[in-house]
């Protein structure tokens, strides 16, 4: 028989495949998720790379399963589409499941899709951005789907600490499905559309009788408040999409660079005199710590990472002086800025994240301690305050630290002082950084006395006067060499990024272990 194939046939065919590739789960399905006032995998990934630039990859690959009627199924491309392309001129490396194809599920194919792309990202050493959608492993192609989803947590794993990996939660993910997001670095949830759930609220009431919404159980706001799962939560697929764009440009595209600098045209000098406003002398008073972060890094351009959970630490990126830092800080308006479970947490992370990534640290701290109480002590407040301790120490990038008035007892430590490897320790004149406050420690060591004295209160007054005047200064703390330097607030900015200057080529070790034992 005559060969009839011909390059304009072959084109053709080309053409029927990738319209159909194009289309995912057709045209009605389509309209069902603009309906939902939900985006397209292809319309998400035009707004996230520079227009022209996504190349795709394996977009005729299709199952190649049989069973359970799969073969009138098939759909090239298999739910998901790969590729890579640049954002605001860098390569990045992403996928966008389908929801339109069967519900986004993971096959075989489907999840192998997924592997070589994230092979792909950690060949190159480029940031991977996943944008989910997908109800889990696809139960029509039984246990062999299993290899993708498990390949994917393989990945995800292999690229922590190697390449920035950020997740858009686009849709309801439950099961396995919402295991490789949670190995990322970052989660952007959408409110109201987006879910994460292992076990959906069906079988939870069969199981356990329980009744509740899926809203209710993993929404956004369960996991931007409650489980601190969720890092960041938009409004519409169009800002989550805006969010991950902004977050790159914070991060390198792997261990072995800096994150891009940005000029500013904020003055590295400017100094402000609002800093000894804002925070006042009384420790008793509160404030928000948030307004002397915004008043000290490049402004406009603080960029706070799970802002909604445990309330009482700031953690979040910024610029100074152009450069890339990570900010971490109490919050003296929530629970007076103690570390409890959460906030360490929440700090632990965002450290090790920091410190994978060449991203200087610099600490703000006004902390009294660690929150008191049975539930902190029985939650495990000392291994998870350990967590906190562990990442400051192991940390080698550049470390900051500035006390700002209180520093009490461990959580001095927690927060990264002089002996946990601190590169620069400053102090403001009213700053505090002692064991225990004036009044308690008095209590504490006079008390035979006081309680012998013709005039307890007025002896009382009088050894917290002079308690006072010798240790709860920063000018003890500074003849003992725990303070490098006690600074004038209006100095703070220019006294920073002088400091981050003088450390920008500071040597980090070689590591000569595995890798240590984190107290998870």
């Amino acid at each position: 028989m005559a060969n009839t194939k011909t390059h304009q046939s072959e084109l053709e065919r080309l053409a029927s495949l990738e319209q159909r590739s194009e289309i995912g789960g057709g045209q009605k399905a389509v309209d069902r998720q603009h309906e939902r006032g939900k985006l397209t995998a292809r319309e998400r990934l035009d707004l996230l790379f520079d227009p022209g630039s996504f190349v795709e990859v394996n977009k005729l690959a299709e199952s190649q399963s049989t069973d359970f009627g799969m073969q009138e199924k098939k759909v090239p491309g298999d739910g998901v589409v790969t590729g890579y392309g640049n954002i605001d001129g860098r390569l990045v490396f992403a996928y966008a499941q389908d929801v339109t194809v069967l519900g986004g599920s993971v096959g075989t194919i489907h999840g192998q899709k997924i592997c070589r792309i994230m092979d792909e990202a950690i060949k190159v050493k480029a940031p991977l951005v996943a944008l989910n959608d997908s109800g889990g492993g696809r139960l029509h192609e039984g246990f062999f789907a299993s290899k993708g989803v498990a390949g994917m947590f393989y990945r995800n794993t292999a690229a922590s600490g190697l390449i920035p990996q950020i997740t858009g939660m686009m849709g309801s993910s439950a099961g396995v499905a919402v295991y490789s997001p949670a190995l990322t670095d970052f989660i952007v949830m959408v409110k109201g559309r987006s879910h994460m759930v292992i076990t959906g609220p069906g079988i939870i009431k069969s199981v356990t009788g329980e009744d509740i919404s899926l809203e209710e159980l993993g929404g956004a706001k369960v996991h931007s408040e409650i489980t601190g799962t969720a890092h960041f939560v938009a409004d519409s697929d169009e800002e989550c999409i805006a969010v991950i764009k902004k977050l790159l440009g914070y991060l390198p595209s792997n261990n072995t660079e800096n994150p891009p600098v940005v000029k500013t045209d904020d003055d590295p000098e400017r100094i402000d005199k609002k800093l000894k406003e804002i925070v006042p002398a009384d420790f008793k008073k509160s404030y928000d710590m948030h307004q002397v972060i915004e008043r000290v890094v490049d402004q406009g351009t603080f960029f706070e990472v799970l802002r909604r959970f445990a309330l009482n630490i700031i953690v979040g990126f910024a610029r100074m002086d152009g450069h890339t830092v990570g900010i971490v800080a109490n919050q003296p308006r929530f629970k007076a800025g103690c570390l409890d479970v959460d906030a360490s947490d929440k700090a632990a992370r965002f450290i090790r994240f920091c410190d994978a990534f060449n991203i200087p640290l610099i600490n703000f701290v006004d902390v009294p301690g660690y929150f008191p109480g049975v539930t902190q002590e029985h939650a495990g407040i000392i291994r998870h305050g350990a967590k906190m301790l562990y990442a400051y120490s192991e940390a080698t990038v550049p470390k900051i630290t500035l006390a700002l008035r209180k520093e009490y007892g461990g959580a001095v430590m927690g927060m990264c002082c002089v002996g946990m490897g601190v590169d620069l320790m400053l102090a403001w004149p009213i700053a505090q950084l002692v064991v225990l406050d004036t009044t308690a420690a008095v209590n504490l060591i006079f008390r035979k006395e006081i309680q012998t004295a013709e005039n307890p209160d007025e002896l009382r007054q009088q050894r917290i006067e002079e308690y006072d005047y010798k240790y709860s200064n920063p000018y003890h703390a500074a003849s003992n060499m725990l303070v490098d330097s006690v600074i004038k607030p209006k100095e703070t900015r220019p006294q920073l990024i002088k400091a981050l200057r003088m450390l920008r080529n500071k040597q980090r070790p070689e590591i000569n272990k595995r890798h240590g034992n984190i107290p998870f």
